[in-house]
């Protein structure tokens, strides 16, 4: 020992600096020499000082100085490699050491160290130790409890002491410890059932109550739980030789909290015959692990739809009916309001996904749509903003209290509450959830107030509504009495689990009347409840049928187990309001029977609709322009019948006989068509019913085709006649002077023919019919959830648009001839058609106005008032042109010129006037011919001018040539060339003018040569003869 003492005093000055142990020696020094009065003072000086120093001294190396590992064991240094190890002396402030042992050793103290700044490491008053471990199956013992010292892990050293249970005699020593070989030096002890034992024997439950977290329903559940346990044990008639202990723990409703928890309870004494967890997320846990262990799992808190998975969860029963529940509740509330459009917010979890999956199978069958479904896992503002954004009004939320703040924080900031919304929540939230102040969000207890105003819920009937007394021998409000004497005066609306503390309650009595249920046929097996064990499937087969077969009353209500082993129960229906709930009616959902109070409240006159309304809006054409045009296409009409008497009347007279009258009657007759095709185009729903308007089609399309035919095809076929006579050559001219009226009538026919089949065709392969176009929603003036859907009615078929393509390509092509033939035509004058240019004049302005309305009223078809009136319009003026520019200038003649002559005055006034007319084309023809003769004799003339030049050219040659062919040839004689001045040779021929010869025209060396001509009469082949020159005037 003083050996260790005096190896750590070297080891501390070993850590002091050369500088510092001179200070402690002259210190030393002036103790000696002051003497023994002196020593105690400086004694205490050097103590005080002695830390300071050594810190300041370990200050120095800015670190800690390495120390040595622990027997059996060794340190690992992070970050370092072996040789910097060697090499190190000091590491820095903050490092950390890590003790790591060999084989099969335990490290005993503390693992890691950490460097201070004060130069020393954290915990060296503890000493770190490598011991062997001993193995830890003498740690448990069945129906026994084990106590080992020092707690930790078994090490050498370890001593444990064990004990057995009421009912149990321990068979071996009560104790034993852990030696340096790593054994235990006794055999572990058993418990063996004692027969003579006459005491209670204990039952332990395994259970999971969550004291805090998303659902803190422990506060409740486990107080209630207690009250449970100690009225059955107290009862003499239930498990008389068994007493229940409750073994718990705060899951935090944590799955991962749960998991250790779940470990602690199933590898510690004592064995738990049953589980009782709470929270579907941990019983989620818990009753899948349970299978493995042969466990039975009784939940109080466990509303999940998954946990009714019976392949899954084999050993699983509930006292708390299945979230599922709700859904038949939610859809007959649904049904009742006549909602069929809802929208879905959820949280992101399992019970609320398979709630909402069974949610959307329901809504379906019922005939509601689930338009909009919204899920979150910690923030819910873009979840609520895309609600608010699809218009939802009917909203079923699914999430947790606190997140159930949240949703309705952005529930306030998008205004998406009121009299247009209803929301329905989970109805086991605390009655004043939106009260309570939550750090999370930023909105106030008034604005949360507002926001939940008028929200619904549907909650499982949790509390007996009836005054009857269960198998506790307690009534639902004897029962709530106690409860909340157990709880200290505490406020049930801040008390979590409040609501399903009667299921907590009926859940143990439904357990012991289980087990009560099993010690008879148990006993028969030769078995009894305190055998079980974790192995043992013929107790837990029982048990499981004890459970199934439940039924009875207690606090929540009758306690029964479908298939599944969840609870049937019925749900309440609560309301918001005032801020605080209200029962507004129960239903059952095994009978689908609904109990209704009547006393629902709304923000507005009632329920809101569960979509914005649309009222459907047709709109009609205004009444004014439908008046105000069929005016001027009344008179329009009247004008045409007008002229068409005018015409039938005067028929005789030369100068409308003249003007084709047929013809004229028929485009006076095609305008009161197209005319009488305003009426039934202004037309509408606010006129005919819906059956009768494909009828009102038929009459636009037909009036104004074949008016538009007849009239235009009249005009038009005068136009090409004229331009067929005048235009062509003298011989066809000639074949067509005389009209044969029968073909202009056969031009129109032709025209109306081919309108009337290509219409016939087009109702028989795609019959007009009506269509409604609607346009964008209007919002209405005022605070009224409606919207305005503007519709409008439309003559239609399936290919309108190719048959208007086909119509107005024909049509096109026709008025573009026709202004072609008017503008051909505009110079010519003719008695058999006198008034061709007033008909190319109509037909110019009919052809503009059809051009431009065509298209315009294709774009303009939604906007009635706009096409009615461009159609309409264009039609009228059409109209009113043609038949003024037709009829008028005749009426105005016959008027001014004496009306109406006889007919032998007006034949022989027509036939001067045809003679007059004859000369004028003759001197016109003569003309024309005199213009053809000019140019032929002024390309002659050129002709002859280049002759002439050809023979100058020719001359001079011959003159440079003249001496050798004199020579050659003075023997041979030469005819004699015509002199200048005889004018038989020059003479042009009969009917053709004298040219006039000067010096320009006839050069002397043309008239005066000799030699050019030989004398046989022939011309040199580089000569040209006389006779020739008379040839050019021919």
């Amino acid at each position: 020992m003083h050996g260790k003492k005096a190896k750590h005093a070297s080891g501390v000055f070993s850590l002091l600096s050369p500088r510092l142990l001179r200070c402690i020696f002259f210190l030393l020094c002036l103790l000696v020499s002051s003497g023994v009065e002196m020593a105690p003072s400086f004694i205490l000086l050097i103590v005080s000082l002695f830390p300071r120093l050594a810190a300041a001294t370990h200050n120095t190396t800015a670190g800690c100085a390495i120390i040595r590992p622990p027997r059996d064991g060794g340190i690992r240094y992070r970050g370092l490699t072996q040789e910097q190890i060697r090499s190190v002396q000091v590491l820095p402030v903050d490092y950390e050491i890590e003790y790591i042992c060999r084989g099969n050793r335990e490290i005993v103290g503390p693992k890691v160290r950490k460097c201070l700044p004060n130069g020393t490491w954290t915990d060296l008053t503890q000493r770190s130790r490598c011991l062997l471990q001993c193995p830890r199956v003498w740690t448990s013992l069945e129906n026994g409890h084990v106590s080992e010292w020092p707690p930790g892990p078994p090490v050498e050293g370890t001593e444990l002491h064990y004990s057995c249970l009421p009912g149990f005699i321990l068979v071996g020593r009560n104790s034993t410890q852990c030696n340096n070989m790593g054994r235990w030096d006794t055999p572990k002890p058993v418990c063996h059932y004692d027969r003579h034992y006459t005491g209670k024997k204990k039952l332990y439950i395994g259970a999971l109550f969550p004291m805090s977290g998303g659902w803190p329903g422990g506060q409740a559940c486990l107080p209630s739980a207690q009250m449970a346990l100690d009225l059955v044990n107290k009862r003499a008639d239930i498990l008389p030789d068994y007493e229940l202990e409750l073994i718990y723990y705060d899951s935090m409703c944590d799955p991962g909290e749960a998991t250790k928890l779940l470990y602690d309870l199933l590898y510690t004494e004592p064995i738990k015959i049953v589980l009782m967890p709470g929270c579907s997320s941990v019983s989620t846990l818990v009753a899948e692990a349970a299978r493995m262990w042969n466990l039975i799992v009784l939940s109080y808190g466990s509303s999940s739809p998954a946990l009714s998975n019976r392949q899954r969860f084999p050993t699983f029963f509930r006292t708390h009916p299945s979230a599922t529940l709700h859904n038949p509740t939610r859809v007959q509330l649904f049904q009742k309001w006549k909602w069929t459009k809802i929208a879905t917010i959820q949280q992101t979890t399992e019970v609320f996904t398979s709630t909402l999956d069974d949610l959307e199978i329901k809504t379906k069958e019922a005939g509601i749509e689930i338009s909009v479904r919204q899920s979150f896992l910690t923030d819910p503002a873009p979840a609520v903003k895309n609600l608010k954004r699809q218009d939802a009004r009917i909203i079923v939320g699914l999430f947790y209290e606190t997140e159930a703040r949240k949703v309705f924080c952005e529930v306030y900031k998008e205004k998406l509450y009121g009299k247009k919304y209803v929301w329905f929540l989970i109805g086991w939230y605390a009655d004043n959830w939106f009260k309570i102040k939550d750090p999370s969000i930023n909105c106030t207890v008034e604005q949360m107030t507002e926001a939940v105003e008028g929200h619904v819920t549907t909650e499982i009937v949790m509390l007996n509504p009836e005054t009857v007394r269960g198998a506790s021998n307690l009534t639902s409000q004897e029962f709530l009495n106690q409860l909340m004497s157990k709880l200290g005066g505490k406020n049930p609306e801040e008390t979590g689990g409040f609501q399903e503390a009667p299921l907590a309650y009926d859940a143990v009595w439904a357990l012991a009347l289980a087990l009560n249920k099993t010690v008879g046929p148990l006993k028969a097996k030769g078995r009894r409840l305190e055998d079980f064990n974790y192995n043992n499937r013929d107790i837990t087969a029982e048990i499981y049928r004890a459970l199934n077969t439940s039924s009875f009353e207690g606090v929540s209500g009758h306690v029964v187990f479908d298939a599944q082993g969840s609870r049937m129960a019925w749900t309440l229906i609560e309301q918001l309001q005032g801020g605080s709930y209200k029962k507004i009616g129960y239903y059952d959902s095994t009978k689908g029977n609904l109990s209704w109070y009547g006393n629902d409240k709304w923000i507005g006159a009632g329920p809101p609709a569960d979509q914005t309304m649309v009222i459907e809006e047709f709109r009609f054409l205004s009444q004014k322009l439908f008046v105000s045009v069929s005016v001027f296409a009344g008179l329009g009409i009247l004008l045409g019948i007008v002229c068409l008497t005018f015409n039938i009347y005067n028929r005789k007279v030369r100068y409308i006989q003249n003007s084709q009258p047929y013809l004229n009657n028929m485009t006076a007759v095609g305008c009161m068509m197209a005319l009488a095709a305003v009426f039934p185009l202004g037309l509408d729903g606010h006129h005919v019913h819906r059956k009768q308007f494909p009828v009102v089609c038929q009459f636009r399309l037909w009036l104004l085709g074949l008016g538009f035919s007849v009239a235009y095809g009249s005009m038009f076929t005068k136009i090409w006649w004229v331009h067929t006579v005048f235009t062509k050559k003298d011989e066809k001219k000639e074949k067509r002077k005389h009209l044969e009226p029968w073909k202009l009538y056969a031009t129109v026919g032709v025209l109306l023919v081919i309108d009337v089949l290509s219409l016939i065709i087009w109702q028989i392969v795609d019959p007009l019919h009506i269509t409604v176009e609607k346009f964008v929603r209007e919002a209405p003036k005022g605070d009224l959830d409606v919207l305005i859907q503007p519709l409008l009615e439309h003559c239609s078929s399936q290919k309108m648009n190719t048959w208007l393509g086909v119509v107005y390509g024909y049509k096109g092509l026709l008025l573009l001839l026709g202004i072609f033939l008017a503008y051909e035509t505009k110079s010519i004058s003719t008695e058999k058609i006198n008034d061709h240019r007033a008909v190319g004049m109509a037909i110019y302005n009919v052809s503009v106005l059809c051009m431009i309305t065509a298209p315009v009223t294709m774009i303009l078809s939604s906007q009635q008032d706009a096409s009615f009136a461009f159609a309409s319009l264009a039609i009228v003026f059409s109209v009113y042109i043609t038949l003024v520019v037709l009829f008028v200038p005749k009426m105005r003649r016959l008027i001014t010129r004496g009306e109406w002559q006889s007919d032998t005055q007006e034949t022989m006034k027509t036939q001067g006037s045809s003679t007059n007319n004859n000369d004028e084309e003759k001197s016109r023809q003569l003309e024309r011919e005199n213009k053809e003769l000019q140019k032929i004799i002024q390309e002659k003339e050129e002709r002859v001018s280049e002759l002439r030049n050809q023979l100058v050219e020719r001359q001079a040659l011959r003159s440079r040539r003249r001496p050798s062919a004199a020579n050659q040839n003075h023997s041979t004689p030469l005819l004699p060339i015509p002199s200048n001045n005889d004018p038989k040779s020059l003479v042009p021929p009969p009917g053709y003018p004298n040219p006039i010869l000067d010096n320009h025209s006839l050069p002397p060396s043309f008239s005066n040569s000799a030699t050019m001509y030989q004398a046989d009469g022939r011309s040199n082949r580089n000569n040209c003869h006389t006779s020739r020159l008379q040839l050019l005037y021919k």
